[in-house]
């Protein structure tokens, strides 16, 4: 083989070399181990059982730790911004009230409501699951604690208020997309099992890895 050839073909080899090691490097980058924080916008649809249903619109913060491959550990917050409408329908009996003031508990007690986020705090385990260098997705469960109030203006003209603080189970999905080794897009869904509702949240969260 002549010098030149020999010469062509190392520089080939030392370019190929260099360029799996580059790649290589940015997807041992993506699971680098460490913190994590994100924000973004939640979208949470709230069916209480007594109430109705709502849907709320919040701003969330998160916090998290990457301490293996696989496996990661994160805490979010959430404010709603805004206050979600519903019709409100009900029994007196259920409710022990008497909305018009009859002596009876048999009417049923019906208005419009609106339902209001003042926070929702939770704390998760996360499996992630790495399906390019750039794309993963991931499955979280934990558990929640949110404060919820919700306000009826019944037609017999009381104004009736519900909710309070609850908590409960957990769980959900997200797909994240890498925009560079340390930023991130990720969207997630979670749904909470609250001992007084149900909730669903939807959401779009902007990612920055320390470790990236």
């Amino acid at each position: 083989m002549t010098p030149l050839k020999t010469g062509i073909l190392a520089g080939a080899a030392t370019l190929i070399t260099a360029g799996a090691a580059s790649a290589q490097g940015y997807g041992e980058a993506r699971e680098t181990l460490g913190p994590y924080i994100s924000g973004g916008y939640n979208y949470l649809d709230f069916d209480e059982e007594v109430g109705g249903d709502a849907s709320v619109s919040a701003i969330t913060a998160r916090g998290g730790w990457q301490f293996a491959r696989y496996f990661a550990v994160e805490g979010d917050i959430s404010f709603g911004i805004d206050d979600g409408d519903f019709d409100f329908n009900g029994d007196e009996d259920d409710l022990d009230f008497d909305d018009n003031n009859d002596g009876a508990f048999d009417d049923v007690i019906a208005g419009p409501g609106d339902l209001g986020l003042d926070y929702l705090i939770g704390g998760y385990g996360r499996f992630i699951l790495p399906v390019s260098d750039r794309f993963d997705v991931s499955a979280r469960a934990g558990y929640a604690f949110a404060e919820i109030d919700s306000t009826v203006s019944t037609f017999g003209g009381n104004e009736l208020v519900f909710g309070g603080s609850d908590d409960g189970l957990a769980f959900g999905g997200s797909a994240s997309f890498d925009i560079t080794e340390a930023l991130a897009i990720r969207a997630d869904y979670t749904h909470y099992d609250f001992s007084d509702a149900n909730a669903e949240s939807f959401g779009l969260n902007l990612e920055y890895k320390f470790g990236g």
